[in-house]
């Protein structure tokens, strides 16, 4: 395991106030960095952790957003939990959040409020559409935005229709906007600069990843269709039908595309007027897939692959998850990682796709908090006596889980 205090974000305190997905994964990100995340949650828990599937009664959900962080919980409704929340904001360098606009206003926790009161406090918030402008204030839900910055409108093929992605890309585009928004702030600050207001959407975050499809539309005025497995602006380029199923090949240079007609023993195809440029190659790209599947058919996936990349040509498999986490070289890059969890034992997860200094894996530092468990211990060290727990406790303005009652 990588210790805390070697990573970059190591020192930096963070409040976390966020639900669901999106700024749990910003936060997710900060821990992983190093930072000491304080997840804050209801009494009733984040709404997160009533999503399945579930491993043994907890939410694989809420277990895939929220590693590396310790979880206090407290009564929203209670205005002695709101003034306790406001004094350990002015202990952390960062708040994040990402309750409906207005919200954090509306408990006395908005930008303005903590600002005037801890000018260098960061304060970061992830939002479906923005908090201003004509949608400002609409409640974010991932496949909604998905639809509304055309993303959709770009997967999946014309019989299918638009597709979503496969996972809440719209939330964690978000969180990960959000989180290099707070690592730009934290670098600009130093020790005597104001924090700054970061502010991202699902609706931001995603027409920002529209890429070159976005910029056929600004630059030309193309609106780009439906692309299904092929690339659109390659040609060969995607998926391919061989003896045994899928394989996916890349050739994405014209001398790789020459070495494709090479390996499969198609080197007229190199010389033939039809083909001879890519946009050439786009115009006829569906006789000239069928073409190359006819001869893909003819050998297995595997046989293809070591023949693709023999001969310098990107390809491969269309994994299943039980695929990808048996490969050799996920099992190599240490991906998963097996942590300690206060009710289920070890704990298999994904860990942070970033390395440092060439360290693979050791990035899970804690399990996702079950709910309250560290509130004593957080609340303890920022001043409170044991007195004061017990009557907080008692009157219901924080709860501590079980687990950690002597932390």
């Amino acid at each position: 395991m990588t210790r805390p205090n070697s990573l970059p974000l190591a020192g930096i305190r963070v409040l976390d106030f966020t639900r669901a997905l999106a700024g749990p994964f910003c936060t997710m990100i900060l821990g992983d960095l190093g930072a000491d995340v304080i997840k804050v949650e209801p009494t009733g828990g984040d709404m997160i952790r009533q999503w399945g599937p579930f491993d043994r009664g907890t939410s694989a959900y809420y277990l895939s957003g929220n590693r590396n962080k310790r979880g206090i919980a407290v009564n929203f409704r209670d205005p002695r939990a709101l003034d306790l929340l406001r004094e350990l904001a002015g202990h952390c360098d960062v708040v994040v959040e990402n309750f409906r606009p207005g919200a954090m206003e509306a408990m006395g926790l908005g930008h303005e409020a903590l600002s005037a009161l801890y000018p260098r406090l960061i304060y970061a918030s992830v939002s479906g559409f923005g908090s201003t402008g004509p949608a400002g204030g609409r409640p974010g839900f991932d496949q909604i935005a998905q639809g509304y910055a055309g993303l959709m409108s770009v997967t999946g093929t014309p019989e299918s229709g638009p597709v979503r992605v496969g996972v809440a890309i719209g939330d964690l585009a978000a969180g990960m906007w959000c989180a290099i928004g707070v690592l730009a702030a934290i670098a600009e600050r130093g020790p005597t600069t104001r924090g700054r207001r970061v502010e991202t959407s699902l609706l931001a975050g995603l027409v920002g990843l529209m890429s070159v499809q976005a910029q056929r539309y600004l630059s030309l005025d193309e609106v780009p269709g439906l692309a299904g497995n092929t690339h659109p602006v390659i040609s060969p380029y995607g998926v391919f039908q061989t003896a045994d199923g899928p394989l996916n090949i890349a050739p994405a240079t014209a001398e790789m595309w020459k070495r494709l007609c090479a390996v499969l023993d198609l080197q007229h195809l190199v010389d033939d007027p039809r083909y001879a440029t890519n946009a050439l190659r786009i115009e006829r790209r569906i006789e000239l897939k069928a073409t190359i599947e006819a001869r893909l058919k003819e050998r297995t996936r595997a046989e293809w692959t070591q023949e693709l990349l023999a001969a310098d040509i990107p390809a491969g498999p269309i994994n299943t998850l039980a695929d990808v986490f048996a490969d050799e070289q996920v099992v190599h890059a240490k991906l998963v990682e097996e942590v300690q969890h206060t009710e289920l034992g070890t704990l298999r997860q994904v860990g942070n796709p970033i390395s440092f200094d060439g360290r693979l894996g050791g990035t899970i530092r804690r399990a996702p908090p079950v709910l309250g468990e560290h509130t004593c211990e957080v609340l303890r060290e920022h001043g409170y006596a044991q007195g004061d727990l017990d009557a907080l406790l008692r009157n219901g303005v924080i709860v501590q889980h079980a687990c950690g009652a002597g932390a």
